[in-house]
């Protein structure tokens, strides 16, 4: 199915762009009628475009502009040419993204120069040197044209051949996947799909106060996809400066927040500036932090790009940062105006850290979704050599699952289940993490969190509330994955007494009591408060802990 089934197609640009020649043409090809929007706003006024323009001024022919795009956009689908400036109205923009795929034929100053100068039917270009009008509304209006779904390079060529290639570059187009997390006044969309670094601004734009931007970016990540990334969001006008940090656990601390805020401080932002966050975890928790904090709070998009933070991190608004006592002991909860999950940008990951990655979408699958778990075990070893499909369906569905969670309970306040369900394995994980001293030598996050998943579920065999098969099914397809599953796989040795003690200062603890998610099998997990320590310091015996 094409990716315009039964909705207009729209076609936008400046004056001289073809959008007639071309649109009919399109239309013919496509079996959908045409209709020009000025032509409709001649009708329903009873005068030429140019009489409007002399008569009422360009306020009144702008508001039936709006009015009659509208009214077509609501009717069958059709191919649309609208004039050079409906694009650039914000409410008829909205409208267009909402129900048309746009399409903007681009076309190179010079030629459209060419195209236009002896016109007399553009009120606009009798003010003067159409050269100079032309440059001017080109920087004005460029930056909205962006926005467009499709954007055609169009050259000087007969119309059948860009016809042809507007065509060719609508059937590439694919929408992102769209999963909303539905927060009242709060409420925001994740993204997904390949290519969206390349669209960041036009993606950006409407959840954003103003084209004003900070940027905080992972120096590796940014290395890597910085460049395209600061050149999307140019496209669209978005202003913005670089803060970059070192690439790592080490950076999630007092030391690197504060100076990340000072140098926002010193680049004078104001409550309308958006914070980005390109890069992993590290950078969305501490990007999302300093977003918080900074003048009690700044609008902020996530730019996952590891597929950890994808799935996990980005979602659901926990930010922060780790301290000496233990890992996001500080911080704050800032929901995200907009995630952007190019899953294209998995591509480039270390296969260490792409398994690491995993760990955290089978976790969905173990806490309330067998049948998603089951999915991971057909799937799983082909989203991990690199199918790119099977990549952006994880990525969507976790995400799915972890909004059901976060709707339901958005600050983790409930006593039992809700949002301390998303820590499953976690109790473990960050006691291992945090005795090896966060240095991602050892253990990555997604690693530590494949290991305390195997041992959730142990645990729970031990404990009597799960049968020892589940447990086995569960470790067969971590270590499937190229994933370890218990402590002497890591060649380190565990003080059980330390890493109790982390465990004591888990966020979920009680007036120093231990508190654990377990499970009564795949897909059955529990909070469970009233642990025997005794118990616990057996089992971790029983796992290889000193």
């Amino acid at each position: 199915m094409p990716p315009w089934e039964g909705r207009p197609i729209v076609l936008v640009g400046l004056m001289g762009a073809g959008k007639t020649s071309i649109g009919r043409r399109l239309a013919a090809r496509l079996g959908l009628p045409f209709v020009d929007a000025d032509h409709e706003i001649e009708a329903a006024a009873g005068m030429s475009v140019a009489e409007i323009f002399a008569r009422l001024g360009e306020p009144a022919f702008r508001a039936g502009e709006r009015k009659v795009i509208a009214r077509l956009l609501a009717g069958p689908p059709v191919v649309l040419a609208t004039g050079g400036g409906a694009f650039v109205d914000p409410e008829t923009r909205a409208a267009i993204r909402a129900r048309a795929l746009s399409v903007w034929l681009k076309v190179d100053l010079p030629v459209l120069v060419r195209r236009v100068s002896h016109r007399t039917d553009r009120p606009l270009l009798a003010r003067g040197d159409p050269a100079v009008i032309l440059a001017d509304l080109a920087a004005r209006r460029d930056p909205f044209y962006a926005e467009a779904d499709v954007i055609v390079a169009c050259r000087d060529e007969p119309p059948e051949q860009t016809t042809t290639r507007v065509l060719n570059a609508m059937l590439a187009y694919r929408a992102p996947l769209r999963v909303p997390v539905r927060l009242a006044e709060r409420s925001y969309e994740i993204l997904v799909g390949a290519g969206l670094l390349e669209r960041a601004g036009a993606l950006a734009v409407p959840a954003m106060p103003r084209r004003r931007a900070v940027i905080i970016a992972d120096q590796a990540v940014h290395a890597r996809h910085g460049a395209r990334f600061e050149a999307a969001l140019a496209a669209t006008g978005i202003e913005g400066r670089t803060i970059l940090v070192p690439p790592g656990e080490g950076s999630k601390g007092f030391a690197t927040l504060t100076e990340v805020i000072g140098r926002m401080l010193a680049g004078g932002i104001d409550r309308r500036t958006t914070v980005f966050a390109l890069g992993g975890g590290v950078v969305g928790d501490l990007a999302g932090f300093a977003a918080a904090i900074a003048l009690r709070g700044l609008p902020f998009v996530q730019v996952p790009t590891t597929l950890l933070a994808q799935v996990d991190s980005s979602v659901g608004g926990k930010t922060g940062i780790n301290t000496e006592h233990g890992k996001n002991l500080v911080g704050a909860f800032h929901q995200p105006r907009l995630v952007l999950c190019d899953t294209a940008t998995l591509a480039t990951l270390p296969p260490r850290e792409l398994r690491a990655g995993y760990a955290e979408v089978v976790k969905y699958g173990l806490i309330d979704d067998p049948a998603f778990f089951a999915w991971c075990e057909a799937h799983g070893a082909a989203l991990l050599a690199g199918d790119a499909e099977l990549q952006a369906e994880a990525v969507a569905r976790a995400c799915r699952a972890k909004a059901r969670v976060v709707e339901d309970d958005e600050r983790e306040e409930k006593p039992e289940g809700g949002r301390a369900l998303l820590n499953l394995g976690h109790t473990f994980a960050h006691a291992l993490e945090a005795e090896a001293g966060y240095d991602g030598r050892t253990l990555l996050h997604g690693e530590a969190v494949a290991i305390g998943l195997a041992l959730a579920f142990r645990f729970s065999v031990r404990l009597g509330l799960c049968e020892a098969e589940e447990a086995e099914r569960v470790a067969a397809h971590l270590a499937a994955a190229g994933l370890a599953t218990s402590l002497r796989e890591t060649n380190r040795r565990w003080p059980a007494e330390r890493l109790i003690g982390h465990m004591r200062r888990d966020k979920k603890a009680e007036a120093g009591s231990l508190a654990f998610i377990l499970v009564r099998g795949i897909g059955q997990a529990f909070v469970s408060r009233d642990v025997p320590e005794a118990e616990l310091r057996a089992f971790l015996a029983e796992e290889g802990a000193v």
